[in-house]
């Protein structure tokens, strides 16, 4: 009889995460781990290894964007703050793809205008192409107004990896927000790892 306890009660703590019911796109298995080499919004060289230990939200997008990337990044700022305590093991990383007007000092006052765990990420334009190839992101700088402005196209998903860097969620625009708190409410709840 205390053995058949004791393995239930093993079972129950070995819960795994495969066995959740994600309401986003679930792509564990799918999409690579979290992998770069780039440079923060302090200047600072950065990997992925460097965020080992939390749950990332990758975005690809860029400070003169006229709409998309200013209302995702808003709509994470609501995530956050509807995730109470546990956004602390979260961060909202920024991956510019107009690495040309996009400086570190840019970046940064970008996206702490919008969330203090949010991250700017720039590099050269081959090492934000070879990102964007990873993860099947694409985007497109539109030609120059004559003036240096221009814009550039660019997808709007936004990847979710675990803890230990490994791909597991996919949400776009058309998703909810409630499923985006509901699914990182699940993987941050998980412990250290998921």
């Amino acid at each position: 009889m205390f053995s058949l306890l004791f393995g239930s009660l093993l079972l129950t703590a070995c819960h795994r995460s495969d066995d959740i019911q994600w309401r986003l796109t679930d792509v564990t298995g799918h999409m690579p781990d979290l992998d770069f080499h780039l440079v923060d919004d302090q200047g600072k060289a950065v990997t992925g290894q460097d965020y080992r230990g939390k749950v990332v939200l990758l975005y690809f997008g860029y400070t003169h964007c006229p709409d998309v990337c200013p209302l995702t990044l808003a709509q994470l700022h609501v995530v956050m703050q509807r995730l109470g305590p546990l956004a602390d093991g979260a961060r909202i990383l920024f991956v510019s793809v107009d690495p040309a007007r996009d400086t570190p000092d840019i970046m940064h006052a970008y996206v702490n205008a919008f969330d203090p765990r949010a991250v700017g990420l720039s590099g050269t334009p081959r090492e934000i192409e070879a990102l964007s190839k990873r993860y099947r992101s694409a985007f497109t700088r539109e030609p120059d107004k004559g003036d240096g402005q221009y814009e550039v196209s660019h997808s709007s998903a936004i990847y979710v990896f675990d803890r230990d860097g490994k791909a597991r969620l996919l949400a776009t625009p058309a998703n909810p927000q409630d499923d985006l708190v509901h699914d990182l409410h699940l993987m941050l709840s998980l412990g250290n790892r998921s």
